[in-house]
């Protein structure tokens, strides 16, 4: 290939992966990360979106190189030259695909094995949903039960999650974690939250179609400091001694 062909190529490469890159990366496309595991499943994201950028450039550049610079005449109207097969080139273009997808595997199977380890003293959370509600009890506060979710900062929650009616599903675009949630099991979810959320509370909303009130099946998250859930927790245990 001459040199002119390898820097259109090139040129044209660097062009596509420009623009693709500024499609994924200007725009606001996922809410903040707000835990642990949110921030390696982001990781996995965007480890993913290079390689389909790459791909992009390279596709794109062959594409367009070879429709300017193969175009046929408007009054050629004949077949092209038949061309064999090319054995280098089918392996080059075989093991690229296996090796990126390999990785790919490689980088979830790890993601999710770290993602469903708790961390060290976890703070148990028995979750209860149903149409079209949440209920949250605290083993560590005699049971209390809260309409909301409220986690200290910066240590691992484990959540024990039944279903009374029919299938729910556990989602915080923020901890971008989602776990359904079916009738006769104890569903399990890991989240370190790592972020506190002020005065803007995150949505845990129900992400299974479970009925006509599917879409009101929301409640709000919150996530406080150690000290101001450990006060949390000791009012919520004496309500429920009352």
């Amino acid at each position: 290939m001459r040199k002119g062909s390898i820097v259109a190529l090139l040129g044209i490469g660097l062009v596509a992966g420009g623009v693709a890159t500024a499609v994924a990366v200007i725009p606001t496309w996922l809410p903040v990360d707000a835990s642990v595991e949110a921030g390696r499943i982001d990781f996995t994201f965007w480890f993913i979106i290079a390689i389909c950028i790459g791909l992009f450039a390279v596709v794109a550049a062959v594409m367009i190189y070879s429709i300017v610079k193969f175009k046929a005449a408007p009054d050629d109207l004949e077949d092209g030259p038949s061309v064999h097969g090319h054995t280098g080139l089918e392996i080059v273009w075989t093991s690229i695909p296996l090796v990126l997808v390999v990785a790919i595997a490689i980088v979830c199977g790890v993601v999710l094995s770290e993602n469903a380890a708790q961390g060290a003293n976890p703070l148990v959370v028995n979750v209860q949903a149903q149409q079209y509600s949440w209920s949250f009890s605290y083993p560590s506060a005699n049971n209390a039960t809260s309409p909301v979710l409220v986690l200290p900062v910066n240590r691992s929650v484990e959540l024990h999650m039944r279903s009374l009616d029919v299938i729910h599903a556990f989602f915080v675009p923020e901890f971008r974690e989602n776990m359904d949630i079916v009738p006769g099991m104890v569903t399990d979810l890991h989240i370190t939250p790592d972020r506190l959320t002020g005065a803007h509370p995150y949505t845990l909303q129900c992400n299974e179609l479970c009925g006509a009130g599917h879409t009101l099946m929301n409640t709000q998250v919150q996530v406080i400091s150690h000290a101001a859930f450990a006060h949390w927790l000791a009012v919520q245990k004496s309500g429920s001694k009352g």
